[in-house]
This record gives C-alpha cells, structure tokens and sequence, in this order.
C-alpha cells in the first residue's frame, strides 16, 4: 500500500473530521453540486476551464460544500484524500502553455488573481503574502522569472506562483526509476494527493490513466507554514488560464474524502483527446481532393459494415457474444435485456444503493422473482475475467445466513451480478436514523446470532477461507422473516485453509477497521472478527462505530467509549436506552464483553467465530469473560 495512503487511513480511524464531504463524479454532465466560475463549463462528459475564444480566459471549477479545515475542538489541521483525471490538449504543440491546478481556496474568487502564467490564481505582486490559497501545479510551460527550468513538472504553491518545490512529471516504477509523463499531448493523467494536516504534509502522485497507483509519491512536501495559508473552510477544486494560444485544459473524472481514502474512479471509458496532425499541410489540391473521395469512399464502406454488425448485434438481443472462458466459471447467465426490463430499463426510481462500485437495482424477473442487480464496472477483459473467477467462487457459497448469488450477465466491461432481494433492507436502518420502528433485543440477539453461522461458514465451513473485508451493518441485510444474512462480497478474499494472507492494499469501512490493518495491511479472519465486534457493539449501544457529540470536544469511536465504562465498571451504562427494560443486564453485559473481546487490539487474543457462535448458542458462557 501507498506510505502516504496508510497514513492517510490511519489518521481517519482514530480521529476523522466532524463535517464529512465524499463524493465521486466518474464523468461530469450536470452542474450539480459544482461551482463552475468565469470560463469554466460543463462539456459533456468533462469540465473545460478556459474558453478557446477568448484571447485571455480564466475557469475555475469547485466542489459546492466547501470542507472544514479544522477538527472539532482543536486546533489540528484535518486530512483529506483525492484523485483525478486530467487532459491538457494545445492546439498546437509547440505553443506556450500553462496547465492546470488543483486549489484549496478560501474563496472561488482569489483577490487580485490574473490569467497566463499566473494560472488564474495568483497576482503578479513581487511581495509574498500570507493567504488561504494553496495550490498543487500541473505546469506544461517554463517560465524563467519563476525559476523553472522545466516545462512539463509538478509544484507546491502557497498563495505565490512561484512554487515551494517543484519536481519533473512522472512516476516511480517497482525498480525507484522515474518514468517521464508527457502532461501536454492529451493523454489522461491519473492525479493522487493527500493532505495530511496533522503533520502538515501533502503527498502527490501521478501516472498515465489506467495504471495502478505508483506505491512512492511523485513529490512530497512537508511544511509547518502549510497551516498559514488556510481558514476554517475552503473550497477545493480547478484552475487554469490561457492567453492567445489554444490550450484545453479538461477534468474528467474526480473522486474526494475527508473521511478515508477517496473512491477509486474507473478510467475505463474515459474519452481520449488526441494533438491533430498537421502532416498533410503541404499536399497538393489534387492530392486533397483524392485524400477527401476516397475517404468518403472508405466511410461508406465502413458504414455498410456497422449496419451489417449492427443488425447481427440486434438478433442477439443486444448482448455480447458468450466467450469460452465465461462458461468455465458460471452456468446461470442472464441475459441482458431481462436486467434491463426487470428493473424498468435500470430506472433511477429502482436503485436500492450506490457505491464507487457502481449502483445496486430492485428488479422483477419474468417468473415474478424479485432480485437485486449490482453493476460493476472492471478497466480491462483481463481484470474482468480474474473478478469473475472470484465471483463464480462466491457464488457456490451456499449458507443460509449469506445472501445468495443467483447468476450474472456480462455487458462490455461492465459485470452484472444477481442476488436475492432482500425486503427489509440493511441492518442499520432498523437502528439509527430515527427508524419508524427500532429493532428490539430478541430480534438484535438473533441478527448477531445469524452473522456470527455466516460468517463462520466463511472462514471455517467452507472448501476456502473467505475474508469478507467489509463486515458492517449496513451489509447485513434482513429477508421477510427479519432474520439477516450477510451481503456484499464485493472486496472478500479467498484463501487456501493454512494459507497465509497476502499484503494487499487497504479497505473497508472508517470504523470498522482493525487496527493492525494500517500497518500490515494483511486481511485475514481475526481482522473480519474485529469488524463484526463492531457490529455488535453497534447493536447492543444503538450508536454508530464514530460518532460526535456536543459534550466532547472530538468525536467518539464507539470501541473505545464501551472499553472505557467496562474499565469504569459502568458497561450497561452503554446499552441503548430505546430498548431499556426488554434486555436481562447480565445478558447485555454479556453482549458488550462479547463485542470487546472480538475488538481487542491485538488479532491473537480476539476469539475465533467458531467460539463466538458456541457462546451466543448458549454452548459456551466463558468467552465474554476475555479481554484485553
């Protein structure tokens, strides 16, 4: 994993800000929730920030809600985590250009900001002055009086065009040799930063759209004077500027979070925007007019024979042709205009939820079965085909506590999976956020009871070890009879029994994370132990695994608050007060031991779910009895 990323993920566990700003846009096609200033537009399905047009054109675009820069109480710097994908086109390639930045701006309007070279951000004032303005530079041009001598590098600036530090564009590859990366010819560029206010640093990464993201930062900048140019809130987003020449500076895609690692985009149909070749500048008349008939010629041609492929497409009923490897894994394949009359053409008004993953569906089949369709998007057939193998894997789990795969369809690059529907929603619905009608204790004890049988079906009642990796309560999910299955085993893990777990990157849910995670980044059952710890301590408080309140001065991680009364000798004090009077306390007591035992802080000392299950079927009373 990425040092800057396990930090980042690290400092979100223990302390996450009080005001939380997540989003992902994987293609821009509305002004929703974007501040688009001066130039800045909406071209579908990108964002331009200067106008080709205007001999001097200025565009900035920002995220509407600007973030807190401050964490409750204190007067620490918050952290944050984005990325983006960027394109800077010129019209001609040996013009002067500028590039583009990424801002953090107290304001969309910076006071005294000019276009050229100063980017559209900054004055050409000689004198440094301290100001909430903070910029990361993708510069494709030298300017000397700025003492660069590179004109295609990345910089630091803190409210002057003249950067902190600045390093030539590129990435490290696996051998810590740096790899050019052209930002001026068009080509996507994939951009990581990380912010990390605790300790003043910001973290940035580059490669071309597509890679993986390089484990070492590109550059690094650690600076105690970061915290002078910030105020409580600020607006993050784009800017760029432009004089006489042509230079189109394009987001196409951008991910942001101040509550853990941003969302991954998916590069996968990103459009490319390519330099024009202007080869054929010097051909004759003649020349150009046969070059113009045959290529007419040549797109009739290629017009008759997408028309042909079009209408055997059609008698296919629109769906791609069965590869070989497909029937390897699965034999249940839907077709694809079935998902897409079950659920209404994908309807907006049929999605039960959404992710960075893509988005889940409500459909009702043919035969009147109502199932749950999730898209999921994969970059490459390669990539797919090892997803599918996974997928085909889980699918043969056959538990009554797991929610249930009932087939696929492959669309393109986009996997569509078919579970079972799941009428009563998440777990978390019947427990926070004020729900019209709370859980009580017995249908609470038979939830835990129920994931304890699934999830111990994973990691010991299967051929394989299933690391599930994202346990919360917002994946349990409840059928008619109110009795939950485990779902989403769209980031588990599959291990050979007395394997030993690969280093792999991190994820999960803020919360839910075991600690060791953040520095061994080893998934394995005790780590999914722990997560399920969390939820049943979620259950027995009625509280969130992160929450803030009025009468402390940072927010309060559930674990820490449980394991604070136990040693206080006042567990019970913890239990939810909505369901008081229907538990016995011994028996919530219990509970809550239980809860801390699976979230002990060391993975050796939390209880198997072989043991867990035993103790809540009554087959053991002395595991509550073990923690710390």
């Amino acid at each position: 994993m990425n040092p800057g990323s396990l930090v980042i993920t690290l400092l979100f566990l223990l302390s996450p800000p009080i005001a939380a700003v997540d989003f992902l846009f994987n293609s821009f096609n509305t002004t929703a929730n974007l501040l688009l200033v001066r130039d800045a537009r909406i071209e579908p399905p990108v964002i331009r920030l200067s106008n080709d047009s205007n001999q001097w054109s200025i565009g900035r675009a920002f995220y509407s809600t600007p973030i807190q820069m401050f964490r409750q109480g204190s007067s620490n710097l918050t952290v944050f985590s984005t990325q983006f994908v960027f394109s800077i086109l010129p019209e001609i390639s040996s013009s002067p250009g500028f590039g583009i930045t990424f801002v953090l701006s107290n304001s969309t309007e910076p006071n005294g900001a000019i276009g050229g070279q100063y980017l559209g951000l900054f004055s050409n004032s000689a004198a440094r002055t301290v100001a909430p303005l903070i910029a990361v530079e993708f510069d494709t041009g030298i300017n000397t009086e700025f003492n660069e001598t590179d004109g295609n590098h990345v910089g630091i600036d803190l409210n002057n065009i003249e950067s902190e530090v600045k390093v030539s564009a590129g990435y490290y590859n696996s051998t810590g040799n740096l790899i050019s990366v052209d930002m001026r010819n068009g080509q996507n560029v994939h951009a990581w930063i990380e912010f990390d206010g605790s300790r003043t640093e910001i973290n940035v990464t580059i490669a071309p759209a597509g890679m993986s993201k390089p484990i070492t930062p590109l550059l690094t900048y650690r600076n105690p004077a970061i915290a002078n140019y910030v105020t409580s809130d600020m607006y993050v987003g784009f800017s760029a500027s432009k004089t006489t020449w042509v230079e189109a500076q394009r987001v196409l895609a951008w991910s942001f979070s101040d509550t853990g690692v941003a969302r991954n985009i998916n590069t996968t149909n990103l459009p490319v925007f390519l330099l024009q070749s202007n080869s054929n500048s010097g051909l004759s008349t003649g020349a150009k007019v046969g070059i113009i008939c045959g290529s007419v010629a040549f797109f009739l041609c290629l017009l008759g024979v997408c028309y042909y492929v079009w209408l055997k497409h059609n008698s296919r009923n629109q769906e791609d042709e069965i590869e070989d490897w497909e029937l390897e894994y699965w034999p249940h394949r839907y077709s694809y205009e079935e998902l897409k009359e079950a659920s209404n053409g994908f309807s907006d008004k049929e999605v039960l939820g959404a992710g960075g993953f893509g988005k889940v569906y409500k459909g009702t089949l043919t035969n009147k079965t109502e199932v749950a369709v999730k898209c999921v998007n994969h970059d490459s057939k390669q990539g797919l085909r090892e997803f599918m193998a996974e997928i085909s894997s889980m699918g043969r789990l056959q538990h009554k506590n797991l929610v249930q795969m009932r087939g696929w369809c492959r669309k393109g690059n986009e996997l569509l999976l078919v579970y079972d529907y799941m009428p009563n929603g998440s777990l978390n619905t019947w427990i926070f956020d004020k729900p019209k009608k709370v859980l009580n204790w017995e249908g609470r004890k038979k939830v835990l009871t129920d994931v304890a049988e699934g999830l111990n079906y994973l990691h010991h009642g299967w051929e394989q070890v299933v690391v599930h990796r994202d346990i919360k309560s917002s994946n349990v999910l409840l059928g008619f009879d109110m009795r939950a299955r485990l779902g989403d085993f769209g980031l588990a893990k599959l291990y050979t029994h007395g394997e030993e777990p690969g280093t792999t990157r991190v994820v999960g849910t803020l919360g839910y994370l075991a600690p060791e995670l953040a520095m061994l980044a080893s998934p394995t059952t005790a780590s999914d132990v722990y997560s399920f710890g969390v939820v049943v301590l979620e259950v027995a408080c009625g509280r969130k695994p992160i929450e803030t309140w009025q009468e402390r001065e940072e927010d309060v991680v559930l674990v820490d608050l449980v394991r604070e009364k136990y040693e206080e000798r006042k567990l019970v004090t913890v239990a939810d007060e909505r369901i008081k009077g229907e538990y016995d306390v011994e028996e919530m007591e219990a509970v809550l031991k239980l809860g801390l035992s699976c979230c002990h802080p060391d993975p050796v000392h939390r209880p198997t779910m072989k043991e867990v299950v035993a103790l809540l079927l009554g087959e053991d009373a002395t595991l509550a009895t073990i923690i710390m």
